[in-house]
């Protein structure tokens, strides 16, 4: 388990949620601010593409965020952090002040499953965020990967396609089945019925690919979020029994390359822990760019 600190410095007054003393700095984000949020957050396209990716999917206010956006201004009003407080908690904090807001603003609520970030960053927002009494469930170091052209070109798979919604209950239960080695929390259990409209929404978008063989799933990957930067991957799967035959490599290589034909990168997220995983990006081409911590939290009692 990784080692998190708690700084000395305690929440301070001026930076509770929604702004509700007239000079604070952090404010509820709405959609008119949308162009000036999405420009911010295209400075560091790898590090926010999900932030992104979001609002571009739902916009800044929505319930298919699973949270709510808030902004970070310095003294002359311009924007030095954005964050998604919510089911995910996700943030782009570029001073100590707001990173400390957005953790104060997370001890508030209750709908918390999971913190992700980048190490550092990460490490500092627990040491205010646990001032709160929080603890967590479950801590996970994750290596974020990236592939640019040039790229691996296998032969292509003719069966490689955009998944149909009569492909959703094969792809619902890998899909848990990934989510719940990864967290220890299974969303067919803890959340059915949204889990469920959920990964139907993203099939519907053509987020997600399949390959299917005797009507057994060979292969899955989800288009969590894309940009005109950068395309973030999650949820790739390959059939135990295919692997270590190429199969994975060549749906993957066919993949990133439809991807980069219309963006400038694809990236992923890997358990460093998963070895096998890392092996497999590695040798697809991907590249290691930078760490990050994943912190599963306990369920708020009701």
């Amino acid at each position: 388990m990784l080692a998190f600190t708690t700084p000395n410095a305690k929440p301070t007054e001026d930076h509770m949620s929604n702004g509700s003393k007239g000079s604070s700095p952090v404010e509820l984000l709405t959609e008119e601010q949308k162009a000036e949020v999405l420009e911010f957050l295209t400075e560091r396209p790898l590090h926010t593409v999900y932030l992104a990716g979001r609002i571009l999917d739902n916009g800044v206010v929505s319930p298919l965020n699973r949270g709510s956006f808030f902004g970070y201004r310095d003294e002359v009003g311009a924007l030095v952090g954005v964050a998604l407080i919510g089911h995910a908690t996700i943030f782009e904090a570029r001073s100590p002040t707001a990173l400390e807001a957005f953790a104060n603003l997370a001890q508030e609520s209750s709908r918390t499953h999971m913190l992700l970030g980048e190490t550092d960053k990460v490490e500092s927002f627990w040491g205010y965020y646990a001032n709160g009494g929080q603890s967590p469930r479950l801590i996970c170091r994750e290596l974020l990967f990236e592939l640019r052209f040039p790229v691996l070109v296998k032969n292509p798979v003719p069966g490689l396609r955009r998944a149909t919604l009569r492909d959703l209950d094969l792809v619902m239960q890998v899909q848990a089945e990934m989510a719940e080695s990864e967290s220890g929390t299974n969303p067919l259990e803890s959340d059915p019925q949204g889990f469920r409209v959920r990964c139907a929404r993203r099939i519907e978008q053509g987020r997600v690919w399949v390959l299917f063989e005797n009507g057994e799933l060979l292969f899955k990957a989800d288009i969590l979020s894309e940009t005109l930067d950068i395309a973030y991957l999650e949820g790739i799967y390959v059939d135990p029994k295919s692997r270590g035959g190429g199969l994975g490599l060549r749906c993957l290589s066919q993949l990133t390359r439809l991807l980069l034909s219309r963006t400038r990168a694809v990236s992923l997220l890997v358990n460093q822990q998963n070895e096998e995983g890392v092996a497999f990006y590695l040798k697809a081409g991907f590249k290691l760019r930078s760490h990050y911590d994943t912190i599963f939290l306990h369920k708020a009692a009701s």
